[in-house]
C-alpha cells in the first residue's frame, strides 16, 4: 500500500458505488419513450381493475337529487336497476384515455425533467420536479384527458342498458353526436378545471413518489435498485392520496360541465367560475367535495398500480440497457 493511502471500509465503498451509479445515471438516462411505455403499460393495468369505482364516482357527483346514499348503495343500485355489466359502462374510453394519458404524462415528465436538470450535475432540484409535473398534467388535461372525459362522462350518466333506449351507443358514437350537436368545442367542456386538476395532481404526484421513495426505501433516481413491487404500490398510494382532497372542486365542476349539453336549452354552467358558484349557493360548500371517497378509493389504488408495473419496467431497462450494478 502506498504511503498516506487509506484503507476505505465495506459502506464507504457502497456509497462510492451508489455515487458512481448516479454520476453515470446523469450521463446516460432512461430516454422519454421508455418512460412513455412504462406508463402505458401501468394505465392498462389500473383501467382494468378500477373502472367501477370510476363508475360510481360519476353517478356520485352527477346526482342532485340524493337517490344514492353512499358508495354501496349507488353500486349496489347500479347493479340490481342496469345489471353488473353497467359498472364497466365507458371501459374503452377510459382504458384508451389511461393508456394514453400515461404515456403522454411519463414521457412529457422525463422530457421537462431533462430540461430543469442542472447542466453540470445533472441533478434535479424540487422546484424544477415540481414544475416538471404541473406540466405534464397541464399537457395530458389539453390533449387527452378533456376529450376523453367527456365521452366517458356521458356514456356514465345513461341509465340503462337496452342500447335503443340510449342516446350514444358508444364511444365513437357519442364522440359524433357530440361534434354534431356542440361542435368540436363540444369535446372540451370543461378544459378549465380539468388543467388546473391535473396540474396541481401530477406536480404534487411526482414530488411526493420520490419523496417517498427515498424516505421509506432509500431510493434515489437512477441509482440502480428496483423497488420491490409492493414497495412501488405503497409509495405510489401515499402520493396519490394528496392531489384528490386539494382538486375536489375542480373535479367536481370538470363533470358538471362535461355532463352538460346543449340540447334542450341554455347551458346551466357557464364556466369554471360560474359553475363554483351556482353549486356553492344550491347545494353548499360540501357538494364542491361530492364524489371524493370514491376518487380517494380510485386514483391512490391507480397509482399504487401504475407504479407497480412502471417502476418494474423502467428498473429492467436500467439494468439491461444502462448497466447500472449494486453492491
Amino acid at each position: 500500500m502506498l504511503e498516506g493511502e487509506q484503507i476505505k471500509s465495506p459502506s464507504i465503498m457502497k456509497q462510492d458505488v451508489a455515487q458512481d451509479n448516479t454520476n453515470s445515471y446523469a450521463k446516460k438516462s432512461i430516454p422519454p419513450y421508455m418512460k412513455a411505455v412504462s406508463g402505458s403499460l401501468g394505465g392498462v393495468m389500473e383501467a382494468s381493475c378500477l373502472q367501477p369505482i370510476d363508475v360510481i364516482k360519476t353517478r356520485l357527483q352527477l346526482d342532485r337529487s340524493g337517490n344514492y346514499k353512499g358508495i354501496l348503495h349507488c353500486g349496489a343500485t347500479i347493479s340490481r336497476t342496469e345489471g353488473v355489466r353497467a359498472l364497466w359502462k365507458g371501459l374503452t374510453p377510459f382504458a384508451t384515455h389511461l393508456t394514453l394519458k400515461y404515456a403522454l404524462r411519463m414521457g412529457s415528465n422525463a422530457v421537462l425533467q431533462s430540461a430543469f436538470k442542472d447542466s453540470e450535475t445533472g441533478k434535479l432540484s424540487g422546484y424544477g420536479r415540481f414544475l416538471s409535473g404541473f406540466g405534464a398534467g397541464v399537457l395530458e388535461a389539453v390533449i387527452i384527458v378533456t376529450p376523453f372525459e367527456v365521452v366517458k362522462i356521458r356514456l356514465q350518466q345513461q341509465r340503462g342498458l337496452s342500447p335503443e333506449l340510449l342516446k350514444y351507443k358508444g364511444p365513437v358514437h357519442c364522440a359524433r353526436m357530440i361534434i354534431r350537436e356542440e361542435g368540436f368545442r363540444g369535446l372540451w367542456a370543461g378544459v378549465a378545471p380539468t388543467v388546473m386538476r391535473n396540474g396541481t395532481n401530477q406536480s404534487a404526484m411526482f414530488t411526493a413518489k420520490n419523496a417517498f421513495d427515498v424516505l421509506l426505501w432509500k431510493k434515489h433516481e437512477g441509482d440502480g435498485r428496483v423497488l420491490q413491487p409492493w414497495q412501488s404500490m405503497i409509495s405510489g398510494f401515499l402520493a396519490g392520496t394528496a392531489g384528490p382532497i386539494c382538486t375536489g372542486p375542480f373535479d367536481v365542476v370538470k363533470t358538471r360541465l362535461m355532463a352538460q349539453s346543449r340540447e334542450g336549452g341554455e347551458l346551466k354552467y357557464k364556466g369554471m367560475i360560474h359553475a363554483i358558484r351556482t353549486i356553492y349557493a344550491e347545494e353548499g360548500l360540501l357538494a364542491l367535495w361530492k364524489g371524493l371517497l370514491p376518487r380517494l378509493m380510485r386514483i391512490p389504488p391507480g397509482q399504487a398500480i401504475m407504479w407497480a408495473v412502471a417502476d418494474q419496467v423502467i428498473g429492467l431497462y436500467e439494468r439491461r440497457y444502462l448497466q447500472i450494478s449494486t453492491l
